[in-house]
């Protein structure tokens, strides 16, 4: 029997792998993706964005019955949540999208191969030979003319610490039996911010400890400014340029130590302890120390095209130097290498057309330069700021905090970067992100269209408001 000899393989089934792996049966490529995990997705799907978001729109939700007797809803009483009905639904959408990732694979005559894959060294021949070892220890090898690596990362640990039932970090907190009644975050990334918004809709008593001097630390200022304001004005503790020294066990909880900015020591007596300082990549078991493949602490280094040092070898995703560890990052580093390899057109991802989306409430939604990074490039900026206040929409939908900041070159007009908070600010950034891709100018968003009443049409007075010219402000 001839052994079969793929175009591409792919080490890894996130979705930086799986939608590689697609792009590549759309090009029809003979494509072979290998998962340790019995379902595709990774942690996006499983134990990050997606769980994450449906316990965020269940927190929105409950908010706004919270204010039902305010938009002429009466008769529903206090209202009570019920945490094993939002566990199951939770788990239906995860469910639901794991076995539509079956169904892509099928479509687009995808071989899914179980098991861990490793790269075995430099190719023979123009072919790469990529060991897979199964669930029972058993060992396959996998023959591929490319390779793309996309295993992804772990959440990162304290140290001295280590992840229990009272010790958390993304995955344990999506099965917690119950709602904690209060908990203690460290970290006010992404991860931070949007389990602390969630839970603080639920009723748990949220203290977020920062180590940087600001909260969501690579936004731009303004915007750290205001989460923090809207933070506390929802009974959210924020405590930066705050370090954590430790952590006590005790019957019914765990005691947290922390030095806060001026100097003091202070101990949260809480539930649970959730960790979000990050995350680590995944490549140390993965057959890099056989190639020419030199990890800068555990990243890969690759150049515009994802090719990494070993020829024929690419890496996507979480594991990449210099890209952050976004999920719609990695899809589009695997469209572009699946485009590469097929011969098809591709452009480079661009580092400052990257869309970065927090769906804490309130959300929010980023692009490009902040003002300071901006400046410290030596650029001439011209910034313009409107409040979601004076947005029709904002009012209708009950959601007036936030704003939408642009910063743009002082001469030319050219967008430079996108800043916003506060309601759907994570599908808004969107048309930010078109409108650098296609290098639009302010003058030329200001004449262009927005529906009315719309959200969206904050972000016409944004771009308006580096003129001084917004209609509504």
């Amino acid at each position: 029997m001839v052994e079969t000899i793929y175009d591409v393989a792919i080490v890894g089934g996130g979705p930086a792998g799986y939608t590689a792996a697609i792009r590549a049966g759309q090009y029809g490529l003979k494509v072979a993706l290998i998962e340790k995990e019995s379902k595709l997705g990774g942690t996006c799907l499983h134990w990050g964005c997606i769980p994450t978001k449906s316990l965020l729109f269940n927190a929105e939700i409950y908010d706004h019955l919270k204010h039902a007797v305010e938009y002429g809803i009466e008769g529903l009483g206090e209202g009570k949540l019920n945490w094993d009905t939002i566990q199951k639904r939770k788990q239906g959408i995860v469910d639901k999208h794991a076995k539509g990732l079956v169904f892509l694979m099928k479509k687009n005559k995808v071989t899914v191969v179980a098991g861990h894959g490793r790269l075995t060294g430099p190719a023979k021949d123009g072919v790469h030979s990529v060991e897979v070892q199964g669930a029972e220890g058993e060992r396959t090898s996998i023959q591929a003319k490319n390779v793309i690596l996309a295993t992804g990362s772990d959440a990162k640990m304290l140290p001295g610490l280590q992840a229990d039932s009272q010790v958390l970090t993304n995955i344990e907190i999506l099965s917690l039996k119950e709602i904690p009644k209060s908990m203690v975050v460290i970290g006010s990334g992404a991860v931070g911010a949007e389990f602390g918004s969630i839970f603080k809709s639920f009723g748990t008593d949220i203290a977020i400890v920062e180590a940087l001097p600001r909260l969501v630390p690579n936004e731009d200022e303004d915007v750290s400014k205001e989460l923090a304001r809207v933070f506390r004005k929802r009974g959210i503790e924020s405590f930066v340029s705050a370090k954590f020294e430790k952590l006590e066990k005790t019957k019914t909880g765990v005691k947290v130590t922390i030095t806060a900015s001026d100097g003091k020591q202070m101990v949260k007596d809480v539930d649970k302890v959730l960790v979000a300082v990050g995350r680590a990549p995944r490549t140390a078991n993965v057959g890099l120390e056989k190639t020419k493949i030199k990890p800068d602490r555990g990243f890969i280094t690759v150049n515009e095209w994802m090719q990494t040092e070993e020829p024929g070898v690419y890496a996507v995703g979480d594991i990449v130097a210099g890209l952050p560890q976004l999920a719609h990052v990695g899809a589009m580093c695997g469209m572009v290498v699946a485009a590469k390899i097929a011969g098809k057109y591709a452009r480079p991802v661009k580092r400052e057309r990257i869309p970065a989306c927090t769906y804490c409430e309130p959300q929010i939604g980023s692009v490009g330069l902040t003002e300071a990074a901006a400046k410290e490039k030596g650029l001439a900026v011209k910034v313009g700021k409107f409040p979601f206040s004076a947005n029709s929409k904002a009012s209708i939908v009950d959601s007036h905090e936030g704003f939408v900041k642009i910063v743009a070159d002082a001469k030319y007009g050219e967008i430079l970067g996108v800043h916003i908070i506060g309601p759907q600010a994570t599908e808004l950034i969107a048309e930010a992100v078109t409108a650098m891709e296609l290098e639009a100018t302010v003058e030329e968003m200001m004449f262009t269209i927005h529906a009315h009443p719309t959200l969206a049409e904050a972000m016409l007075d944004g771009f308006g408001s580096v003129e001084n010219m917004a209609i509504n402000a």
